[in-house]
């Protein structure tokens, strides 16, 4: 079993996304889990950004169950993997994690996976092609890309 947890900073537009193109892509391998959540705890327990759950569905993907959650402790013990979507996510997820935590923590993608939050469709969009490239290269990693 691979647990694999992304994370961006509220948990409604960059680490659902991830999650459910991720969760799409690896129907197949049932080995491998995913969860997102969010460093900060703004949007806990909301669905979502419509947009993000747009740009998913366009792609056949259905995010509108998911629900925003905080990143806790125990996820540093539960998940293998812990993905951040850009720099400041990752050093505030190293701040938190406790000592000796079993999860490799490390940034999703080589750049940052922009906050598409304040802008358009198109971002959303860009953000959705990075992540699906993203993930692919995660599984392929993983072994076995589907």
């Amino acid at each position: 079993m691979t647990r694999i947890l992304f994370v961006c900073l509220g948990n409604i537009c960059r680490s659902p996304l991830a999650e459910g193109i991720l969760r799409a892509m690896a129907r197949d391998r049932p080995e491998i889990e995913v969860d997102s959540a969010g460093t900060a705890a703004w949007h806990v327990g909301k669905a979502p950004d419509p947009r993000s759950v747009a740009i998913a569905a366009r792609h056949g993907i259905d995010i509108s169950s998911l629900r925003a959650r905080q990143v806790s402790r125990d996820d540093f013990s539960r998940f293998d993997l812990i993905l951040a979507m850009d720099d400041a996510n990752l050093e505030d997820l190293r701040a938190i994690a406790p000592v000796g935590a079993r999860a490799q923590l490390r940034r999703f993608l080589e750049r940052d996976v922009p906050d598409p939050y304040y802008g358009g469709d198109d971002g959303f969009a860009d953000v959705h092609a990075m992540l699906e490239q993203g993930c692919a290269a995660l599984l392929a990693e993983r072994g076995n890309a589907t």
